[in-house]
């Protein structure tokens, strides 16, 4: 859209190999994105970027910054290194998200608190 962006998307997560996000993988979640520039230019194949996480649509809004693949994250080959433009930190809690399934909502976090958990589990085996 060429402006700051500030909304609710759902985004998937395929088979990857992040180290944050590998155990979420086939799950659809809900993330904030907020940012004005920067998209995912990838021009070669997309098995070559190792993406972590894709935007649930192709265009915009669902893509809010038109990054080719609809990526969303993409993570290094031995699966460390993490980038991210939507902000799962600021969807931890239900009560911070749009939408969240009512069924879900006795919990006291949402699966995004996984990635961190599964973070701090990598620091804490190294």
């Amino acid at each position: 859209s060429h402006k700051f962006e500030s909304s609710f998307v759902s985004v998937e997560i395929p088979k990857n190999r992040s180290v944050m996000l590998q155990s979420l993988e086939g799950t659809t979640l809900g993330v904030w994105v907020a940012h004005g520039e920067g998209r995912f230019v990838l021009p070669g194949d997309e098995a070559d970027y190792g993406i972590a996480a894709k935007y649930s649509y192709d265009a915009y809004p669902g893509n809010p910054n038109g990054s080719d693949f609809n990526t969303a994250a993409v993570c290094s080959k031995d699966g460390r290194h993490l980038a991210i433009m939507p902000h799962p930190e600021r969807s931890i809690f239900p009560w911070q998200n749009a939408w969240y399934p009512y069924v879900f909502r006795k919990h006291d976090v949402t699966p995004w608190m996984e990635a961190f958990v599964n973070a701090r589990e990598w620091i804490k085996k190294q």
